[in-house]
């Protein structure tokens, strides 16, 4: 599970900023023990608290990352189990009830993904990240919660602890906000993101722009995802 381009130039800047150039290699090392222990594990991505808001420093791949926006947009296991500071397991994500986690629900089933954990990070008692991983099976983590554990307890909080804000902004501005408005993918996607919050068009694409930013994609990549996923589904 190598990190993608843009989690490695940005850890890579964190850590060389820090005095830490091998930040990297932890990473790295972290889920290469994952898969060590979980072979079905398919992705990763380590996330930071930042003023109370939940940001991607790390993903293992495009479509992880996605994963991620798909939560700061809509909920999911990365986000609540940060808020409530808990370990928290899902299996057979695609077949959550309707009213819990929707999209992410739908974004996993795309995916292939059967079953995620979600870690806290914690640096003296105070949640201050999390670690997130993606299984192809269900109950992949069954019984290894003490395991995953073991292997990021010293660094992930390592890691997350000041990150800065500056470092996520990675592949978000590759375009000018002006350009995007006017693409269709994306007014589509804010079509669709209207209907379902019952907002205006200005508050959803800051919705949508604020969850791209937060994964480390951009704006134009998450709103193809969100009008894949709901193009998916209008066909059922």
């Amino acid at each position: 599970m190598e990190p993608i381009p843009e989690t490695a130039e940005s850890v890579g800047a964190l850590g060389s900023l820090r005095g830490e150039d091998d930040l990297l290699e932890q990473l790295i090392g972290m889920s290469e023990s994952v898969r060590e222990v979980v072979p079905e594990c398919v992705g990763m991505s380590l996330g930071y608290l930042a003023d109370g808001t939940t940001m991607t420093l790390a993903a293992t791949s495009t479509e992880i990352a996605l994963l991620d926006a798909v939560q700061y947009l809509d909920g999911g296991p990365c986000v609540e189990a940060v808020e409530a500071g808990q370990v928290l397991e899902v299996n057979e994500p695609d077949a959550l009830d309707e009213s819990a986690w929707r999209l992410f629900s739908e974004a996993t089933a795309g995916a292939g993904i059967k079953s995620t954990l979600t870690l806290p990070i914690l640096v003296n008692g105070n949640v201050t990240g999390s670690v997130n991983l993606y299984a192809a099976s269900p109950r992949a983590f069954s019984g290894h919660h003490q395991q995953l554990a073991d292997i990021f307890g010293a660094s992930a909080p390592h890691a997350v602890t000041n990150a800065d804000l500056g470092f996520n902004t990675r592949a978000v501005a590759e375009e000018a906000p002006l350009i995007m408005r006017e693409d269709d993918t994306i007014q589509t996607a804010l079509g669709y993101l209207t209907a379902s919050y019952g907002v205006d068009q200005i508050s959803a694409y800051e919705r949508l722009e604020d969850a791209a930013s937060r994964a480390g994609v951009t704006v134009l990549r998450f709103a193809q995802t969100i009008v894949d996923l709901r193009g998916s589904q209008s066909s059922e």
